[in-house]
């Protein structure tokens, strides 16, 4: 259920738990004025933890720009086959 803020003619401001299909409150607790909900900005949403990251969801032209700055490593995979299989030298076996 949602907290909503209300605010009345006087000033008091209040906060009440509410279902979403609850009519709101007209008065005030405090002085019986007549009252408003009034507009929240929400609550900002960050998941945390090990399945989460504020980078997934970058945008496309942040993904670009990063993978520009990043080192290539796929034209170092081709050069393997130049050398030797084993560490030793090439030397014949005594």
């Amino acid at each position: 259920m949602p907290t909503y803020e209300y605010k009345c003619a006087q000033g008091h401001t209040f906060e009440r738990l509410q279902r979403m299909t609850e009519a709101p409150i007209d008065r005030c607790p405090t002085c019986g004025s007549p009252a408003e909900r009034l507009l929240s900005a929400g609550v900002g949403l960050l998941f945390k933890g090990s399945g989460f990251y504020i980078t997934d969801y970058r945008s496309e032209s942040y993904k670009k720009a990063a993978a520009a700055e990043s080192p290539k490593t796929e034209s170092s995979k081709g050069d393997t086959g130049s050398k030797p299989a084993s560490g030793g030298t090439s030397s014949a076996p005594e």
